[in-house]
C-alpha cells in the first residue's frame, strides 16, 4: 500500500486517504484513553478482589460464582493451574481443567488469576470456555 500524497494536486481517491489520515491523527490526538484501559496501568497496579491459583495450596476448593453459574473448582496442581471443576452447562460433573486466567474478553490475560468483573477464561479437553463475569470468588472450608 502506498502513502498518499497530500498536494493540492493530489488525485480524488488521494484527497480522500489524505482527509481520512488527517482525521485519525486528530482523533488519536484527542481522544484520552481512561488510565483502567491501559495496560501499562494494569500491569503495575496491585489486583485486588481475586486470586492467583498458583497461589493456592493443593485441594483448596472455591466457589466461583458468575453472572450465569456457580462453579465449584478444587486446585489439583497450583503451579499449573490445573484443577478440578463442576458447574455451569460445561462441567455437569468434575471434571480437569486448566485455568488460563482472567480477562475482559480481549487479548489481555491475567495468567492463572480469577478476579471479581473479570471473565474466567480456562482449557478443558482441548477447548477453550470463557465464563461470563465473575461476581464473587469464595474459598470453602475443607
Amino acid at each position: 500500500m502506498s502513502i498518499p500524497i497530500c498536494t493540492e494536486r493530489a488525485s480524488r481517491n488521494e484527497e480522500r486517504r489524505c482527509a481520512v489520515m488527517k482525521l485519525n491523527k486528530s482523533e488519536e490526538a484527542n481522544t484520552p484513553i481512561p488510565a483502567p484501559a491501559m495496560l501499562g496501568t494494569r500491569s503495575a497496579e496491585k489486583w485486588k478482589n481475586g486470586i492467583q491459583v498458583n497461589e493456592l495450596n493443593e485441594l483448596e476448593t472455591l466457589s466461583i460464582e458468575t453472572m450465569n453459574h456457580t462453579y465449584e473448582v478444587t486446585v489439583i496442581n497450583p503451579p499449573t493451574a490445573e484443577v478440578l471443576i463442576r458447574g455451569g452447562e460445561f462441567f455437569p460433573h468434575r471434571r480437569l481443567a486448566h485455568i488460563s486466567g482472567a480477562s475482559l474478553g480481549g487479548s489481555f490475560l491475567k495468567v492463572h488469576g480469577i478476579y471479581v468483573g473479570f471473565n474466567l477464561e480456562l482449557m478443558a479437553a482441548g477447548r477453550r470456555i470463557i465464563t461470563s463475569p465473575v461476581r464473587a470468588i469464595t474459598v470453602l472450608e475443607s
